[in-house]
């Protein structure tokens, strides 16, 4: 294949030409794909008595638990969109953690953000190092970065904050958990939260369950929430808006291509995986702020949850923010007493398998259609025969929810073509 067709064909799959991921949702799919969900959940709220399936505090809970883990799918984002695997969030996270709960306790919550950030975007720049310059396996040094930080942070915190006769063991650190910080302050829309909140405690069918999951987002919402939301959107205009993210997406699908038009690809992959630590780190720092204290333990594995965020989202901010949001809800379940909620979620889960075993019926699959029936009818019976689900399964919720998803979607998904793959500058010549 001559330089000139090979970078045509690299140039129709950065405008999205590639139709290997199946049909791209459109906008106003999106908003039927919502609608539809709004109208199952009210009329299985109604049909249950569940109401925390809909309620503001149920949201609200929700959205904070999505921001940690959409901003570490984010992180996967950048590196992955410029070619580096960085399965490395969750020490990257560890690190913003770690830095926010050090800073916070002494210069307050907005010094402690940017603390997270710089100190995920430190644990970034050691995985490029690695990947980038010395060709280490991505995978290999993505899991040495988890390990390194959490020995650097365990360490850190024995001798910042456990430290004898230090200030931080008198404001009430110690080798686990810094001193506590300030509160940030949250904001709420004035008037429009109580409206809603009228309209909600009426738990009319529809109407009701709208305002409360609407009044989860404009009723005390941390100001860094509106800053992850920002950034989602300013990932979206830089990488698929501008020539410098048409030049970083370049690097992770033919770095070879990108070289021979004039990319230096080193310093793109760079860039992106420094910003993918910081994102990871500040995801790191709103676990921080939000318990006021860093402690050891924090990040609980969010980083993995945000890598599978990245790919069910099929390496989009858009599906990675859907995505995020869906595994915060579950994730807050494990906060609110979830098992009656978990409990009504086997009949919705019931009807989606019954509505995919008639979709793939229709296209000729009989056996996937057979299987998606018989766990429809098991989930009703399950249903029908208890009033509760165990606290065991409440908890493992998120992590069943994250297997299932990427099990369902694997088959639309297209990840970037030189993603993991080695390369060494001049290689293509």
């Amino acid at each position: 294949m001559s330089t000139t067709t090979f970078t045509s064909s690299l140039a129709e799959r950065l405008r999205g030409g590639d139709k290997s991921g199946g049909r791209r949702l459109t906008y106003p799919v999106v908003m039927l794909i919502l609608a539809g969900a709004l109208i199952l959940l009210s009329a299985l709220r109604a049909l249950t008595g569940a109401n925390d399936l809909t309620s503001s505090g149920q949201y609200g809970s929700a959205l904070a638990a999505a921001v940690p883990i959409g901003l570490a799918g984010l992180g996967g984002l950048w590196a992955e969109r410029s070619g580096v695997v960085n399965i490395g969030l969750e020490g990257m996270m560890m690190l913003g953690s770690f830095g926010a709960g050090w800073m916070g306790w002494q210069h307050g919550p907005w010094v402690a953000a940017l603390a997270g950030v710089v100190g995920g975007a430190l644990g970034g720049l050691v995985h490029a190092i690695a990947t980038v310059t010395f060709g280490v396996d991505h995978i290999i040094s993505g899991v040495a970065m988890n390990i390194l930080a959490l020995g650097v942070t365990q360490y850190a915190a024995k001798m910042l904050f456990g430290a004898q006769g230090s200030a931080a063991l008198a404001a009430g650190g110690n080798d686990k958990q810094s001193p506590p910080m300030a509160d940030m302050s949250n904001f709420s829309i004035p008037g429009l939260a109580d409206w809603l909140q009228s309209l909600e405690k009426h738990h009319w069918f529809l109407v009701s369950d709208a305002a409360g999951m609407l009044r989860g987002f404009v009723s005390q919402v941390s100001w860094l929430t509106i800053v992850a939301g920002a950034l989602f959107v300013v990932t979206f205009f830089v990488l698929w808006r501008t020539s410098f993210g048409l030049r970083l997406r370049s690097c992770g699908e033919s770095p070879v291509a990108a070289e021979s038009l004039g990319v230096n690809v080193y310093t793109y992959k760079y860039a992106a995986v420094v910003v993918s630590g910081a994102m990871a780190g500040l995801g790191g720092a709103f676990l921080a702020i939000g318990t006021h204290m860093y402690s050891d333990g924090q990040t609980g594995g969010r980083g993995y949850i945000g890598l599978a965020t990245m790919i069910s989202g099929n390496w989009r901010p858009g599906g990675v923010a859907m995505s995020a949001g869906l595994f915060g809800f579950m994730d807050s379940l494990q906060l609110r007493s979830g098992g009656p909620t978990v409990h009504a979620l086997l009949l919705l889960v019931a009807v989606l398998l019954l509505g995919m075993a008639l979709w793939r019926f229709r296209g000729g699959k009989l056996k996937p259609a057979v299987v998606s029936a018989v766990i429809a009818a098991v989930l009703v019976v399950w249903y029908v025969a208890s009033k509760t689900v165990p606290l065991e399964l409440v908890e493992a919720t998120p992590y069943l929810v994250t297997l299932l998803v990427l099990a369902l979607f694997s088959q639309r998904l297209r990840m970037p073509k030189a993603d993991g793959k080695p390369y060494r500058k001049g290689q293509g010549k």
